[in-house]
């Protein structure tokens, strides 16, 4: 019976593999029958700690289930910490890249990189240079167009003057705003204020700048910036663009030490991203607006255009689920946010 007892589990197993019954940590299978190993992909993020990237890279995590292994690393806002990031990563011949860069204009020797290593690399949320994404046929960007926003921006500003005449404190006809700015050189602190406040005249209404100044997206650094703003321009300033949801939160909170937000009084302040955070304030009434950044698409997109490229595909609509411009770059629109709609940005 003991020689008779392991024949018998022996046969039992066999019986339940031709059932289909397999252990949880079987590798994938082709169409083919095929064993199918899940591509390895390097990610490296700017900084962890900025709020609307947190969103992106947990997409990319949450994308990545079921169709690659991510090893995502914090570059810690520092071009030599994310090269050396890359180095690795080539090091460890991981299957593709995806790079959202701290200099943008960094990412030509990340491309000379990758190309040497014959390392496909998707760039995102930080625009390269055009040029640079001409070096290599195997390099792809994915992120949202940068004006876009600031013109969504300015209509919001727009619509709340016409609907609340008292926003013209002065009665002059012209909107006296400040501008808290992302760090200098950025595509899309440049275009987000510029559009902004383009679109504000475009609607007829003149602009004037009373102060502008970059809080290099951070929180409390924009609170800073407002609270000197304050300091020097007090009751002349109508309204508050922020490139991000962030700085927009920073300079709410110099408001609220200078009694906004209380006993009926009111400033418009308007951000970009939608965030978690930006989409709170909505509800409580201090942010007037926002432009939902699309965090979970972009993340996904970043991802899904990786693994196509790790498997040696050209990436398509049909392989990664999204639209490819111009052969190279992958475009996430923006949409308005107001307290009537800010479930859209959850």
């Amino acid at each position: 019976m003991k020689k008779l007892f392991p024949v018998l589990i022996a046969g039992a197993m066999l019986f339940l593999a031709g059932c289909g019954a397999s252990p949880s940590s079987t590798p994938s299978t082709s169409s083919g029958g095929t064993v199918e190993k899940q591509p390895t992909i390097g990610v490296a993020i700017y900084k962890f700690e900025d709020t609307f990237m947190t969103g992106v890279r947990n997409a990319i995590s949450t994308a990545a289930q079921g169709k690659a292994t991510v090893d995502i690393v914090d570059s810690q806002n520092s071009q030599p910490t994310q090269n050396d990031k890359v180095d690795l990563f080539i090091n460890k011949k991981v299957n593709a890249l995806a790079i959202n860069p701290v200099d943008l204009t960094a990412a030509g020797v990340i491309i000379d990189k990758a190309k040497a290593a014959n390392t496909a690399v998707v760039f995102f949320n930080r625009e390269p240079l055009a040029n640079d994404m001409k070096k290599w046929d195997k390099v792809y960007y994915v992120g949202a167009k940068a004006e876009e926003s600031g013109i969504m921006q300015g209509q919001i500003l727009v619509d709340y003057w016409k609907s609340h005449p008292e926003m013209d404190k002065n009665k002059d006809g012209t909107m006296d705003v400040v501008i808290l700015t992302g760090e200098p050189g950025h595509q899309d602190a440049i275009a987000r204020t510029k559009y902004s406040v383009q679109a504000i005249q475009d609607a007829g209404i003149k602009v004037n700048i009373l102060a502008q100044d970059t809080a290099m997206w951070d929180r409390s650094k924009a609170q800073d910036k407002m609270a000197a703003f304050l300091g020097a321009q007090g009751e002349k300033i109508e309204a508050v663009l922020g490139n991000n949801d962030d700085m927009a939160l920073g300079a709410i909170e110099a408001l609220k030490a200078k009694g906004y937000f209380a006993n009926n009084k009111f400033m418009p302040v308007v951000g970009v991203d939608a965030t978690a955070p930006g989409v709170q304030a909505l509800k409580d009434g201090t942010l007037l607006g926002t432009v939902l950044n699309d965090a979970k698409n972009q993340g996904t997109a970043t991802l899904n255009l990786a693994v196509a490229l790790a498997k040696g595909l050209t990436p398509s609509k049909d392989n990664a689920g999204y639209d490819i411009t111009d052969g190279k770059y992958v475009w996430v629109p923006y949409k308005k946010i107001l307290k009537a709609n800010m479930a859209d940005a959850q």
